[in-house]
């Protein structure tokens, strides 16, 4: 039991990573970036091309990869989002033209880097173990979890006490009345992207790192496992997103322990759907009450 749950929630921080990301984007600026599975993949293949190709360090690694994911997307919105701000349907057009970005970006990925699965090397991070209450915790899983702990508590302090954060909220609220206030709200959004995308390149650095794959579709599967955590959480709901993360990487590892591993998105996505039901809002997501 100790070691499903350490299981859980190593892989439940991943999830979460990738899921803030999105929720993010959605919670300020109400757009759903959908080039965001490539953006996770990417930042897996920039820190694996800094580490492999050019001899760097690991940490150095994770580093690119999260300034490499911050450069997409500010990418991301000022080519997918950007031209389309003054349409009427923006945001419908948005998420279609994010999706278009994002195949493009998969496939140049895969005329650059091809088909094959490729991987760290060995001795590229020490393999360690530990013994935690009757769980086995190798030194990787507890660095994963900590640099994802770590860019959690960042991401929450940022937004709830610095004058970034503030200006965020604002926008978020009301972009209106935040322009009337002198925030400036071009800016605000392009940082929310920056930040969204840096944040879903690490997780995609992490992943690999887990399980030492990197392949050009593997943001594919993990894109729908965000959406449900965002869900699950509450759509725009930071706690919701780590909170909905850490269920999901439960979920998925008891599954895997106690039914089969061909169960293992049955199952998550069954918890969806009973939330849903249950509370259509998400955990930590507000009820919208009609304007009369």
């Amino acid at each position: 039991m100790t070691q499903q749950i350490v299981n859980g929630a190593f892989m439940g921080s991943i999830y979460a990573l990738f899921a803030l990301g999105y929720t993010l984007v959605f919670g300020v600026l109400h757009q759903l970036n959908l080039a965001h599975q490539a953006v996770f993949m990417l930042g897996a293949v920039a820190g694996w091309v800094a580490v492999v190709t050019f001899g760097f360090p690991l940490w150095v690694g994770v580093v690119v990869a999260v300034v490499v994911g911050g450069l997409l997307g500010l990418l991301i919105e000022r080519v997918a989002f950007a031209p389309l701000r003054s349409r009427p349907d923006d945001h419908f057009a948005g998420l279609i033209s994010s999706i278009a970005l994002g195949i493009v970006l998969v496939a140049l990925a895969l005329g650059t880097f091809g088909p094959d699965t490729v991987r760290f090397p060995r001795e590229a991070f020490p393999r360690i173990g530990f013994q935690i209450g009757g769980a086995t915790i190798t030194l990787l899983q507890l660095s994963i979890l900590a640099v994802a702990i770590t860019m959690m508590v960042a991401l929450t302090w940022l937004v709830n006490r610095t004058r970034m954060g503030r200006a965020l909220r604002a926008v978020a609220e009301n972009e209106r009345a935040a322009r009337l206030l002198g925030i400036d709200v071009e800016r605000v959004t392009m940082g929310t992207y920056v930040l969204s995308s840096a944040l879903g390149a690490t997780a995609g650095i992490l992943f690999a790192l887990a399980f030492n794959t990197i392949r050009v579709e593997m943001g594919l599967a993990i894109e729908l496992k965000g959406l449900a955590v965002i869900i699950v959480g509450g759509l725009g709901s930071l706690p919701g997103a780590m909170v909905g993360g850490l269920i999901l990487g439960l979920a998925e590892v008891f599954t895997i322990a106690w039914i089969g591993s061909g169960w293992r998105d049955a199952v998550a996505f069954t918890l969806l759907f009973a939330i849903l039901l249950l509370r259509p809002q998400g955990l930590f997501g507000k009820p919208k009450v009609r304007e009369v």
